[in-house]
């Protein structure tokens, strides 16, 4: 039988995590990816072993009879001798208890080496979204629009600091980048033209709330493989809430048709946003706990690529997330959870981003501990040239990484790179512990900049929250499974 004494010095609760999601008890061992369906009885034995070594217990047999006998459960012996015999069979496969990844610090090259920048081509927008961390588009300065010279330095930036890279990509941002049209068509051709001088390819992105997509820019999207990424809410009544124009009139009216027009023409949409996408991108808030509708709403209007994230904001803006919304919010995700295996079997699938995982194949280890490389793999550059770590601080001083226009261009502010090079899960107390740490790579830094004033400490509610999304994601992973 199975000896439990070994795995008294491994750390249960981050290295295995054992939930209970819909009707399935599930067992996720994080550093092998490995996933199990487990019946009740082997369930309340690890959740058993995982209590033990929160009361500092040895492991034992009897320990976990005295656990349960705790929560008025219990196992008769035959059945818990099997349960231990399956786990040391499993253990012996490398599926389960294996061994922990050993933490290191990521080893960077001395120059950065920028796969990807966020040109800001406009600062200013047609809508005045109520969370919009931009300002409403100005982040905090002037409204202006990007000029065709600083958008010109701005793509030799990315071409000269990739490297050895043969791809880089280029995301125009607002504001509402659409405002600056013409000088995105002028950028895309210079582009395209400076990049195959360097023997590269450059993959181009629009985030756009929807307002002026009309044919003519719907047709250059296409023509030139743009991969767009659209906003919208959901339900016309929470889109219009937080999505208005300046006069305050909703904008749903307006953006949703086009919205549906063009969604049409990318059916083969990649669930993981790679080649040429679209994504339908929407932002809920403590008035739409309930946003799994918005969801289910935009899949009705033949919308197959939705992402909606949970809002950061300060707790005294009325649609921040309050006390008791937590558990609302893991509801909705549950039940959105649940109608998209329904609507599987119904032939009318849909992708919720956030449900996305590849255990087969998923990034690399470096990735998996920094996550998205802002500030030295990444970089945002505003409409008069500055750089910044990503296009959420844009316009904050102290995070500033240099200037297209000053003499040394290509030279990224050493402090700042290094800031954001350590803020990886090893150096962020709280992602060392937790079982989610290589799925979400200590989260973004600008919520917990913006929750705890510091890299390498994280935003408390995200973490729930992306949590729960990884426990519906492999809940649906193995349904998945089961139905092949």
């Amino acid at each position: 039988m199975f000896n439990l004494s070994s795995l008294n010095h491994y750390p249960l609760k981050k290295n295995v995590h054992s939930f209970e999601q819909g009707d399935t008890f599930i067992a996720h061992d994080v550093n092998s990816g490995s996933l199990h369906v487990l019946d009740e009885g082997t369930y309340q034995v690890l959740k058993s072993l995982e209590r033990l070594q929160e009361l500092k217990e040895t492991l034992s047999t009897e320990g976990i009879k005295k656990v349960l006998e705790a929560a008025g459960q219990s196992l008769p012996d035959e059945e818990l001798h099997e349960i231990l015999e399956d786990l040391e069979e499993l253990h012996g496969e490398g599926t389960l208890f294996s061994a922990e990844a050993e933490s290191f610090q990521p080893a960077y090259p001395e120059k950065p080496i920028v796969k990807a920048i966020c040109l800001h081509v406009a600062h200013d927008c047609n809508l005045r979204c109520e969370y919009c961390f931009a300002g409403t588009g100005a982040f905090g300065g002037s409204r202006t629009m990007m000029d065709l010279e600083t958008g010109k330095k701005g793509i030799d930036f990315v071409l000269e600091l990739s490297g050895h890279r043969d791809h880089c990509e280029v995301d125009f941002f607002g504001g509402e980048p659409l405002l600056n049209f013409g000088m995105i068509k002028s950028l895309v051709d210079y582009g395209r033209k400076a990049a195959a001088v360097r023997g590269k390819t450059i993959k181009f992105t629009l985030t756009t709330n929807g307002v002026l997509l009309n044919k003519e820019i719907q047709e250059f999207l296409e023509q030139e493989e743009i991969s767009v990424v659209l906003s919208l809410d959901g339900r016309p009544e929470v889109h219009d809430r937080m999505r208005p124009y300046a006069g305050g009139r909703g904008s749903y009216d307006k953006v949703a048709p086009l919205i549906k027009e063009f969604v049409k023409k990318r059916p083969e949409s990649s669930p993981y946003a790679l080649g040429t996408y679209y994504y339908v991108r929407g932002t809920y808030t403590h008035f739409n706990l309930d946003f799994d509708r918005d969801v289910l709403h935009m899949a009705d209007l033949g919308i197959q690529q939705i992402s909606i994230e949970p809002v950061v904001a300060s707790p005294g803006d009325a649609y921040a997330f309050q006390d008791g919304d937590l558990e609302k919010i893991r509801a909705a995700y549950d039940r959105l959870g649940e109608e998209l295996l329904q609507r599987r079997k119904e032939g009318k699938d849909f992708n919720f981003f956030h449900f996305n995982i590849a255990l087969d194949q998923g990034p690399c280890m470096l990735k998996r501990l920094s996550g998205c490389g802002a500030g030295h793999e990444y970089v945002a550059i505003s409409p008069e040239g500055d750089l910044y770590p990503c296009h959420q601080f844009v316009g904050q001083e102290a995070y500033k990484l240099g200037s297209l226009y000053n003499e040394s261009p290509y030279q990224l502010k050493e402090e700042v790179v290094k800031d954001f090079r350590s803020a990886h899960i090893y150096n962020k107390p709280s992602c060392r512990e937790c079982w989610a740490r290589f799925a979400c790579s200590g989260g973004c830094h600008a919520a917990n900049i913006s929750s705890t004033q510091k890299l390498t400490e994280v935003y408390a509610l995200g973490c729930e929250l992306q949590k729960k999304r990884l426990e519906v994601a492999l809940y649906l992973k193995i349904k998945e499974f089961q139905e092949q």
